[in-house]
Formats: structure tokens, sequence, C-alpha cells
């Protein structure tokens, strides 16, 4: 089963959107499980305090690394752990495949200014980016991180071979796809798609994913290429 265990301030924020559809499913027969960790359980004094104002300035809060590693000690497995941030590598689907096959994930979600670098460092925890911009809080980076990965999983999509065609495998964006009424305000579906002709269509896709590819993402279109000399 895999396993996502979520370090947050707000425990209430989950399961929201993963308890819906086809991940509720998969929860509910076992494919993989979520366990949350409420980071203020951990800590160390009585009034509570999870941050406080940072070293040399600056404006709002930093989330302490005393509380967050006494969170994590007492929470510990074998799973890798990343940290949400606008400053980590950037998600890519190479990696979230690399995360699907792992045993599971433990996502620590941010909040208030970040969370001290030292704890960071301290448990070699890899920082992941969603994107160039920022959000409020991890959770919601967390989510979208879970659905790219939990959809990957053995019996959570159901149709397997569609996994295969989907944008980013290859390095090349998925083809357009039409569906009924043929004609729609005077834009018909393409013959080639109503011609009953495997290879054809196979054959017109492949040239709209690299046509699609090298016109809105050079940086995928030369990895395309790289990869197919």
């Amino acid at each position: 089963m895999w396993s996502a265990k979520i370090f947050t301030l707000y425990p209430e924020f989950f399961p929201g959107l993963l308890d819906m559809g086809m991940y509720k499913r998969a929860r509910e027969k076992n494919i993989w499980k979520l366990d949350i960790v409420n980071i203020r359980d951990y800590a160390l004094d009585k009034h509570g305090s999870v941050d406080d104002k940072p070293f040399g300035g600056g404006r709002g809060m930093l989330m302490r690394a005393d509380v967050i590693d006494h969170c994590l000690i007492n929470n510990q497995n074998n799973n890798p752990t990343i940290y949400l941030s606008p400053k980590g590598k950037t998600l890519n689907q190479d990696m979230v495949k690399n995360f699907s096959l792992q045993n599971g994930l433990n996502i620590l979600c941010g909040h208030f200014e970040g969370v001290d670098q030292r704890v960071i460092e301290k448990n070699n925890i890899e920082e992941i980016s969603i994107g160039d911009y920022v959000l409020s809080g991890g959770e919601t980076a967390a989510t979208v991180l879970l659905d790219s990965v939990l959809r990957l999983l053995p019996g959570v999509l159901g149709a397997e071979g569609s996994l295969q065609e989907e944008s980013f495998n290859d390095n090349l964006l998925e083809y357009p796809q039409y569906t009924q009424p043929r004609e729609w305000e005077g834009k018909k579906v393409p013959d080639v798609l109503l011609s009953g002709n495997h290879a054809e269509i196979k054959h017109w896709r492949l040239e709209q994913s690299r046509s699609i590819t090298q016109r809105l993402r050079p940086d995928m279109w030369q990895k395309y290429n790289k990869n197919k000399n």
C-alpha cells in the first residue's frame, strides 16, 4: 500500500479533494493511505508556539526548526521526506513517476514565511516546487503533488493504457481530442479520426503532438529530439 504522510499546521485541509472520485475509491480499496500529522501537537512550550521572527529581520514569521524536528522524529518511517517550497526543484513527470514507485512520501507543508533551513539540512529533506509562483501554504501544493502521483498507482485510474499517451510522456504534449457532435459551430472533427484507419490516426496524433510541443514547449522539443537521436 502506497502511504502519504502530511505534516501540516492545518490538518482540517485534508483529505479535501483527495476524498472524492477515484482517489476515495482507491483509498477504500487500500491501494493507498493518508496520514495527517498536526505539527502544532509537537510544540515545545505551553503556548503551542510553532513559529518566530526570522533572525536578521524581515517580514512575517518562520516555522521553528526544533518543533518540526520533534514532529518528524516522532513520526519516522523509511519514506523520503519533501518540503514544498518555491525555491525547490520544479516538479516534473519524471519526478512524479519516481515518487509513485516509492513506498510512499512524507510531505512537509510550510506556512508563514517558510521553514528554518536547519531542519531541512539536518533531515536531508528534498525541496520541491510545483511552479514559479507563491502560495499561502504548502497544503494546496501537497494536494497537487498527490494528485499527480496517486493517479499513476496501479488500480487507481482504471484505464492503464491511457497513461502512456498523456502529455509529458516521451517529452511530447498530448494531441488534440474530439467527441460528439461531429460538427459544432462550423468546426468539424478532423476526417482522419473518422476514417477507422488506426495506423493513419496514430501517425496524425504523433504529428500533432510534435507540432504542438515544438510550438508551445521548445524546451521539451529539444529533449524529445535529443532522446530520439
